[in-house]
């Protein structure tokens, strides 16, 4: 099969460039840092990219949580715009199967249980109570304590901040896409990414990323809040396993059909910080207190869908990838 990889230069694209190549596959890098002409925007570049492609892994974008809303134009521009340029020209060339790097960001919050009211979905957290470290969710209908569990690709979308706003259009772009063509779409609802060329720390890194390259500098990794907020941290290598078992699998067209892609093993975030700091043999994490608007406490997967559908599953286990991870080198 021959694939096209938008962001196939980036940090989870160039392992999924390396996957489909170990798999027999021909992966065609599309991706602005190796050629600057290679822009998803870029109607012209991409049809000429799209000649006699089988597949497209859609992995260009601008990730993370950014500055607020002040970059909201570009990460529009960039994720939103891009997917719709790309979808068109896919449309043109009648390329018929589309891989999305989707994203857990569009569910919000994670899935709670309120002792007295069942499953419940607090809103957004007051900055009041953040400043008050009063950083659990609590139930809106009464206001007891709540119990995060796995949330379900069925859990209703509810974004939180611009980025995760574009992971959810991207999601509809690409449904409209399906319908429209009769192709086959499939979005991968990645969890914290993590692993091997991650890009230093910038307002758009993961967290992960940033604990790495504080302890590269020498300094103690910062975890926001009490550092107990629950992730799914999965190694990008099972990430990127997961796109060549999307890609080979049959899938109803007409259709988008997404996966949550996680290692299924919640994790805090204060866990993680102190699990990198021992193994790069740097100082201790420090627990600051301070929040980011926009974040959510919990969030982890129930990625039970994608193991039973495409028989995929994690091989990483999370000692073994902060490991590998501590003693490799981060991206500029």
């Amino acid at each position: 099969m021959r694939v096209l990889v938008t962001g196939g230069a980036g940090f989870i694209g160039s392992h999924v460039v390396e996957a489909l190549r170990a798999h027999g596959h021909e992966p065609v890098v599309y991706d602005v840092r190796s050629d600057p002409g290679a822009d998803v925007r870029d109607a012209a570049a991409l049809t000429r990219a799209l000649a006699e492609v089988d597949a497209v892994c859609h992995h260009a974008a601008m990730v993370g949580l950014g500055n607020g809303v002040a970059d909201a134009a570009e990460y529009v521009s960039r994720n939103d715009l891009g997917t719709a340029v790309l979808v068109a020209a896919m449309a043109r060339a009648g390329v018929e199967r589309l891989l999305l790097a989707g994203s857990m960001v569009v569910y919000g919050e994670g899935r709670y249980t309120c002792p007295r009211h069942g499953v419940v979905r607090p809103g957004p957290r007051a900055a009041a109570d953040l400043d008050a470290g009063r950083f659990e969710p609590r139930c809106p209908a009464c206001g007891a304590e709540l119990s995060p569990g796995l949330v379900g690709e069925d859990a209703p979308a509810d974004p939180r901040n611009v980025y995760a706003a574009t992971k959810l259009a991207q999601e509809h772009l690409a449904g409209a896409w399906a319908r429209s063509t009769g192709g086959t779409a499939i979005s991968l609802r990645y969890h914290n990414v993590y692993g091997p060329r991650m890009p230093r720390d910038t307002p758009y890194a993961g967290v992960a990323a940033l604990f790495r390259s504080a302890l590269a500098r020498g300094q103690a990794p910062r975890v926001f809040e009490d550092g107990r907020q629950r992730r799914d941290f999965v190694h990008v290598r099972d990430a990127a396993a997961a796109n060549v078992a999307a890609l080979e699998a049959a899938a109803a067209p007409g259709a988008l059909t997404a996966f949550n892609t996680g290692s299924g093993e919640p994790r805090t975030v204060g866990e993680l910080a102190r699990a990198l700091a021992e193994a790069c043999g740097g100082p201790e994490p420090v627990v600051t207190g301070e929040y980011r608007l926009g974040d959510v406490r919990h969030i982890t997967a129930d990625s039970s869908l994608l193991r039973a559908a495409l028989g995929w599953r994690p091989q990483v286990e999370f000692d073994d990838g902060v490991r590998e991870f501590a003693r490799a080198g981060l991206r500029r």
